[in-house]
Formats: C-alpha cells, structure tokens, sequence
C-alpha cells in the first residue's frame, strides 16, 4: 500500500469516529474541542508521520528488486524451474557393510551394541542384526547423490556447492548390517539469490528389496556462479 493511501485511510478513520463524538458534545464543549484540534492538528501529523516511519523501519518495509542473474544461473535457474517435482537424480547403490558401520562408531564414539555387535543383535534387537546409525545414512548423502563427484557433476556450471543444511530428516525404517542403498532425489525449489541459486530437495534413500525407505531428508544447497 502507498503511503498517500495509508495516510489517506488513517484520515477516513479518524474523521469518522471524531464526528460522532462531536455529535454528542454540548456547544461549548464543542467549540473548546475545534479550537484544539486547530491548534494540534500539526503535532499530530507530524507524530504519526513519525511512528509510521518507524513502523516502516522496525518492519523492514522494502521494495525488493529483481535480482540480476548471471547468465550461466539464468540459465540453470530456467532449466530448473521446468523440473520442479521431478526427479532429478538417482544415485547407484552402495553396499552399507559391518565394517563401515564401525568405522562411523569409532569416529563418532556411538558404539551401541545395536550397531557393532552382531551376536548380541542376533538374539536381542528386534531386526535380529545390526543397523546402521540414522546419522551415518545421513553422512553418505553427499556420496549418494554424487555431490562429491565433480566428473558426475549435477550442477556442472556452478563454482561451488555449498550445503545449507536440512529442513526435515525421517527414518522410516531401519538400514541393517549389509543392505544395499541408492539416494532418489526430487526437486523441490529453486530461488535466485545473490550469489547464484538456492535449490531444494527431496532425498529419499532407498533400500533395496524394502518398500520403505531408510531416510527422507529435505536438503538445502546454494549454488554459487
């Protein structure tokens, strides 16, 4: 809204309630009151002018401009936008072995028996066999979806690819000890910011032979040109 319109509606207001408190004031009281409002009615446009401006400020109350795209984002940013809810990328499939589920317990000193005691799992734990931790799924994410690779680039005409992190992360069913995992990605959201693109992504890790996956996580990247 412009600022003549706001100025303009405040005024429709204040008329309107002013004139049925008039209505009701005996004649002296009325003159009393006109002759008041003469003398104050500039200190008052110049207070409210005052707290609408910093309305203004502590609202941040802008006008954004386009942003100005390079050419090679532009033209990612086009591409893209076609492809919004589309699967972008489907990764090949890894193997999640006993050996690298230890190797992320000694790293990250969560070494509960769920996870590297096969034996005690066989007898105890409910899937009858170690499962990977949900935050090793989550740390394979960049291999899963080749973000790691730069010969099998998803993005080949950005600079860098810098992860923003996740907005949302399930693990609807566990990834056991010797289970096969591929990463599907659906695009989400592109929106051009100063430095390139945001990008945003819907990676559901697969577990082959199981119709439910081992993670859904919204991912956040930026691009940079």
């Amino acid at each position: 809204m412009k600022v003549v319109e706001l100025f303009k509606q405040r005024g429709e207001i204040i008329s309107k309630h002013q004139a049925a408190l008039v209505e009701k004031m005996s004649p002296a009281v009325r003159e009393y009151w006109e002759d008041l409002l003469t003398r104050t009615t500039s200190f008052h446009l110049f207070s409210w002018s005052k707290d609408f401006y910093q309305t203004a400020v502590n609202e941040d109350i802008h006008i954004e401009e386009p942003l100005e795209l390079k050419p090679a984002a532009q033209e990612l940013y086009d591409e893209l936008e076609e492809k919004v809810g589309e699967v972008i990328h489907t990764g090949e499939w890894l193997d999640v072995s006993q050996d690298r589920i230890n190797q992320f317990a000694q790293v990250t000193e969560d070494t509960q028996w769920i996870h590297i005691d096969p034996d005690r799992a066989a007898k105890e734990s409910p899937f009858k066999t170690t499962v990977a931790h949900g935050f090793l799924t989550l740390a394979l994410l960049p291999k899963l979806t080749d973000s790691v690779d730069p010969d099998n680039s998803l993005f080949p005409t950005a600079k860098m690819v810098v992860n923003i992190g996740l907005n949302q992360v399930r693990f609807p069913y566990p990834i056991k000890s010797g289970d096969r995992v591929r990463a599907k990605s659906i695009l989400t959201k592109v929106t051009p910011i100063r430095k390139g693109l945001e990008v945003e992504r819907e990676i559901r890790v697969e577990i082959d032979g199981v119709r439910r996956p081992g993670c859904v996580a919204i991912s956040v990247i930026q691009l940079h040109f």
